[in-house]
């Protein structure tokens, strides 16, 4: 382990072992048969008792050990003390003994904000669609995702009784994306992933304005960039409202960390400064390659739908 790693490095270290404590709290719930669902602003918009447990687990285990940087949570919670069985102090140790990025060396931990969603898909999670849910913990600086740590509490699950549940994949730009292997779609096939459960007529004109061989309709923001970087989809089309800062933070970054790009539907990047409203209102255009192909397809109609922000 160097003798003094980077603040960021440190805060990248924290938060993978918080992000494997918060999936086994998600493990956890799900096999006490009692997931405490509540409805947010309607039946596609859930909250359990995971989301809550693991935003808990993730803000106070990052706040104790990093007091000055901000943290934003998917999940409007009550001040309470955090339960102490919540808290994980833990740094993966392999992370800490990278070389951190010469441009991030010198970060303070006041000039860092995080952002949490500590389910992703939880729609998903509540029908048994265990495949599409993370844990997603992104790190910004200066409005841009640099860093992110994605968990995906369920991997391995369909090979059933025994199977070791679960695996966490980080990444930081100049640095690249590591628990993840970075595979080709084959053929160069045009395969677009997108939503199963927010869809409407926009949505559906652009998916078909991009002239794909296949689609694939899936649920959770950090399930569709995996596809991406296991070349299991070509690109990620969402033309609607919907996604919010903590679906794209962790994504974008551990995407661009292998040479991937997101942005809105006009091809502009987002920013993450601590300020910025959480909705993403232009949709999410994400890519492993040929970014410039998907914009140049999106509709106008589309565009006109799509104010940016």
């Amino acid at each position: 382990m160097s003798r003094n790693p980077a603040v960021v490095m440190r805060l990248v270290a924290s938060a993978y072992a918080v992000a494997e404590r918060a999936g086994s709290i998600v493990r956890m719930v799900l096999q006490s048969g009692d997931l405490g669902v509540v409805e947010k602003t309607g039946a596609d918009d859930l909250q359990t008792l995971a989301d809550r447990l693991a935003q808990q687990s993730i803000c106070a285990s990052l706040s104790k050990r990093f007091p000055k940087i901000t943290i934003i949570g998917e999940e409007e919670l009550p001040a309470e003390e955090p339960r102490e069985d919540l808290m994980e102090e833990g740094q993966a140790e392999a992370i800490l003994q990278k070389c951190c990025p010469l441009e991030y060396k010198d970060l303070k931990e006041e000039e860092l904000v995080v952002w949490v969603d500590p389910l992703d898909g939880t729609k998903e999670y509540t029908e048994g669609l265990l495949d599409n849910v993370t844990v997603l913990i992104g790190i910004a600086y200066e409005g841009k995702a640099i860093a992110g740590i994605v968990n995906q509490p369920f991997y391995n699950y369909q090979v059933g009784a025994g199977a070791d549940l679960g695996r966490t994949m980080w990444g930081v730009l100049g640095l690249g994306t590591f628990g993840i292997e970075v595979k080709e779609v084959p053929d160069e096939r045009r395969i677009v992933t997108t939503t199963r459960s927010h869809s409407n007529k926009v949505v559906t004109d652009c998916v078909d304005a991009m002239e794909p061989h296949e689609v694939i309709r899936v649920g959770g923001a950090g399930n569709k960039i995996i596809q991406l970087i296991e070349g299991r989809a070509s690109a990620y089309v969402f033309a609607s409202k919907g996604c919010k800062k903590w679906d794209t933070c962790a994504t974008e970054a551990i995407l661009h960390a292998v040479g991937g790009k997101l942005t809105d539907m006009h091809g502009n990047g987002y920013r993450y400064d601590a300020n910025v409203k959480h909705m993403n209102s232009a949709g999410v255009l994400a890519t492993l390659h040929n970014h410039q192909y998907y914009v140049s397809r999106v509709p106008q109609s589309v565009l006109s739908a799509l104010k940016q922000d």
